[in-house]
């Protein structure tokens, strides 16, 4: 059963994102969204976290969000759009929201 995680908060304050990347299954997804884009920073140690993922999981981040926050992310990164999210939402067996 494959699953959506989707992070809101700032990697910068707490462990969610290194939480969530050890649940991590294949077939998975990630979706960045709000403050979590912060993880995509080059260079960080986020980033580089994310760049490890396997391939077989999907990272995935919302396009309003990084254009707000100036960040590109790296070549992986599949950017959606809101009606995007939806799609991508129902792609997936289960989404997680990581409160």
């Amino acid at each position: 059963m494959t699953t959506l995680h989707m992070l809101s908060h700032s990697p910068f304050s707490d462990s969610r994102l290194s939480s969530c990347l050890r649940l991590l299954g294949p077939g998975d997804g990630l979706l960045l969204c709000g403050d979590a884009v912060y993880a995509l920073q080059p260079g960080s140690a986020q980033c580089q976290a994310l760049e490890l993922m396997p391939e077989s999981i999907g990272l995935f981040a919302l396009d309003e969000d990084l254009s707000a926050r100036a960040i590109a992310g790296p070549h992986r990164l599949q950017t959606v759009d809101y009606p995007g999210l939806v799609e991508l939402s129902c792609r997936f067996d289960k989404v997680n929201s990581w409160l």
